[in-house]
């Protein structure tokens, strides 16, 4: 495993759209588990694969020493809504309020491409949302009013 630089909001690939992953080997495990070690380190919640600058619909996340990977999600059902702090660490030391659903449902593989479904809420499926906007271009900034 290794530590792998995070990018910043100054890169434009942090603006670009993920693509699905397709190869389930040792380069897709090498890139979760230093995405892990990334996220350990940072002290973050969650990370995407865009912000280590590799352009896969993947992201970790790490809620309550829980870690999940989740490959190619889709969210398949939202209810509710919460609004509450976000921050990011591609845009370090800024925070802003945004709104998300406050109960989701994403569908997802893991590393072995076995598939995987889960309902959460509250902070989980904050951070299930703003690791998913990642993998399509968008920031947390973009929901700011």
């Amino acid at each position: 495993m290794a530590t792998r630089k995070i990018i910043t909001i100054e890169n434009d690939i942090l603006r670009k759209r993920s693509k699905e992953v397709t190869k389930f080997d040792e380069t897709l495990w090498d890139l979760l588990d230093d995405m892990k070690e990334t996220l350990e380190k940072s002290g973050g919640v969650g990370l995407a694969s865009v912000q280590v600058g590799v352009l896969k619909r993947a992201f970790v996340i790490n809620v309550n020493n829980c870690y999940l990977e989740v490959i190619n999600p889709r969210i398949v059902k939202s209810s509710g809504s919460q609004t509450g702090p976000e921050g990011c660490l591609s845009i370090p030391g800024k925070q802003s309020k945004v709104c998300r659903p406050n109960k989701i449902t994403v569908e997802f593989v893991d590393r072995y491409n076995f598939p995987m479904s889960i309902t959460t809420t509250d902070f989980m499926a904050r951070a299930f949302c703003h690791e998913y906007d990642h993998l399509d271009g968008i920031l947390y900034i973009d929901h700011t009013k």
